[in-house]
């Protein structure tokens, strides 16, 4: 059974997926700028070396990783796209983004399209009707998200209505003086209903995490140790530089103890990374396994990671024998959501 609940941590809006009382997906709302925030930002200084520049917005500094044809003290759009490590700038792009369950208003990439999840040609040519007649002349992008399939004519119109509205709105406001916050990111609760399923459940009473036993799973999210199928176990622990992941074996001693273990590490590693809120650079230390079985697990992480959201590049084996991966801070660390 697929459930969400909706409640408070530490004062804190938070939202919680659960499938079948295990914890999938965890939101946790924070002070920092959140995520899908869009500024009017002020151009600074470029940063040498680095291909991007700073920026001022109400909320401290930016990073733009992009510094062709933007002039010092040139007004631009930019969105947030993640939480920044302590002590540096806001990660943002100029590529805005307008995204609501149904609908994402895209600027920049004009053009009507549907998600691939959705099949069924009567079902495309549906939802190709209500996207043309919703954004009618209209020179901005659509996608229609695979919330849409089965969806109730009116709400899907409803939804791109109000996002292109808004786009239009902050569109027209791109000239003004000064920076200035034009759109705040969704907050958990939000986040929640735009991103998840429709649940079987919903609970939203005061507590509910302690009910549903969100909290114990918490808990155990907060300490290093993860326990894999077959006695395995992995440590997962984030420092400064990058966050690294040990793999062990446990009690089993069969030849192909190494590969078990490196497999059950990774179908679980998209999941407890984005319960933990982590990024960066991660390095994998897997248990002892045979270079011939490199494939095998290198299939099963990439099917792991196709189907999380969050932006992974998997980088690849080290001349230690160590793996790779590069990913999105897309979320602030759990440690530091709770404190």
């Amino acid at each position: 059974m697929t459930t969400i609940a909706l409640d408070h941590l530490a004062g804190r809006e938070a939202a919680a997926l659960l499938i079948g009382g295990r914890l999938e997906d965890l939101l946790i709302d924070s002070d920092a700028p959140r995520t899908g925030t869009i500024y009017r930002a002020i151009a600074d200084r470029p940063v040498k070396g680095q291909g991007g520049l700073f920026l001022r917005t109400p909320d401290g500094n930016a990073f733009l990783r992009q510094i062709k044809g933007i002039a010092p003290g040139q007004a631009l759009l930019v969105q947030v796209t993640g939480h920044a490590e302590p002590g540096k700038a806001i990660p943002v792009t100029t590529r805005i983004l307008f995204k609501s369950r149904y609908a994402i208003v895209t600027p920049d990439a004009p053009g009507l399209n549907i998600s691939r999840a959705i099949k069924g040609d009567e079902e495309r040519v549906r939802l190709h009707e209500i996207a043309r007649d919703a954004m009618d002349t209209s020179g901005m992008g659509l996608i229609l998200r695979s919330a849409c399939a089965g969806a109730d004519d009116n709400e899907i119109a409803a939804d791109i209505a109000q996002m292109r509205a808004l786009a239009e709105t902050v569109l027209g406001d791109s000239d003004g003086q000064g920076p200035e916050k034009l759109v705040d990111g969704d907050g958990p609760h939000a986040r929640a209903w735009r991103d998840w399923p429709l649940p079987e459940e919903l609970s939203r009473e005061p507590g509910c995490f302690a009910e549903l036993g969100v909290l114990e799973q918490i808990d155990a999210l907060c300490e290093p140790e993860v326990a894999l199928p077959g006695g395995a176990s992995a440590f997962i622990e984030p420092t400064r530089a990058l966050v690294a992941v040990d793999v062990n074996t446990g009690p089993d001693t069969s030849p192909a103890a190494g590969l078990k273990a490196n497999i059950a590490l990774a179908r679980e590693l998209p999941r407890q990374l984005r319960l933990r809120g982590l990024g960066g650079q991660i390095a994998l230390d897997l248990a002892p396994m045979p270079k011939k079985d490199r494939r095998i697990f290198e299939d099963t992480l990439r099917a792991a990671f196709r189907r999380d959201e969050v932006e992974t590049i998997l980088a690849g084996w080290t001349p230690l024998g160590h793996y790779e991966l590069q990913r999105q801070r897309a979320r602030l660390p759990l440690a530091g959501a709770l404190r």
